[in-house]
């Protein structure tokens, strides 16, 4: 597969046809999501304002591909900054991390946007790459881990005990006691091809001010079900 900087010149490349510069910005997401594939195509179309019909604003792909590689430097100098302090730890015989990695290292993270594209940090995306860089340095940050958002959390009974999540993107921000992780998943089941035909965008590149709602009303409606209960269907 040809590499991320490849596909960008492609979606940069205003002699190619829309669509086929559409396609290779899909591919620039299928190497580099930072919100996940669905969520970050969702945010960049509303970010770089892609209007439904790609012809009438071609320079939005532009807009959304360049988001998307500044956030990519971003992560690729934290990277290379993790893996010097490792080497160097190593070599002073320090087989352990003195410190966490960054946070893309860690896992077991639960989110309701992944499962529902449509509910992640509103934020740019390197924004919020520096943001999760200095939470992972250590620095305390007010507000939501995800989106910095100070907002009341929205608190859901599982049934056995409670979990909040963040009113303005959907991060959980205390689990449930159980210990058992849960998901969280969106009322429709055919986001994906409504979101890939930018329904949720008009002709003018403005949202859609009849689907899919606001944030906080998708992240209210979430349904919460834990790993032990079946899934029946595909989801988004």
């Amino acid at each position: 597969m040809a590499s991320f900087l490849t596909h960008r010149q492609l979606v940069l490349d205003r002699t190619l046809p829309v669509r086929r510069r559409h396609a290779a910005l899909r591919t620039c997401l299928t190497l580099y999501a930072p919100y996940g594939f669905r969520a970050t195509y969702h945010h960049l179309t509303v970010s770089a304002a892609i209007p439904r019909d790609l012809d009438a604003d071609p320079e939005s792909l532009e807009r959304a591909v360049n988001e998307l590689h500044e956030a990519r430097v971003l992560r690729m100098a934290e990277d290379a900054r993790y893996a010097e302090r490792r080497r160097c730890e190593k070599h002073a015989g320090q087989r352990v991390p003195r410190r966490p990695g960054t946070w893309w290292h860690r896992h077991g993270r639960q989110s309701c946007y992944q499962l529902d594209p449509l509910c992640h940090p509103a934020l740019a995306l390197p924004e919020f790459i520096r943001r999760q860089i200095s939470l992972a340095n250590g620095e305390a940050l007010p507000g939501c881990a995800d989106c910095g958002s100070r907002r009341p959390a929205n608190s859901r009974s599982t049934g056995h005990g409670f979990i909040d999540l963040c009113r303005s993107c959907g991060a959980v921000q205390r689990s449930c006691a159980c210990g058992r992780p849960h998901h969280l998943h969106p009322l429709e089941r055919d986001l994906w091809p409504r979101l890939w035909r930018r329904e949720h965008m008009t002709h003018d590149g403005l949202p859609n001010p009849h689907w899919p709602g606001t944030v906080e009303d998708r992240i209210a409606g979430l349904q919460l079900r834990s790993l032990s209960q079946p899934r029946n269907g595909r989801l988004g």
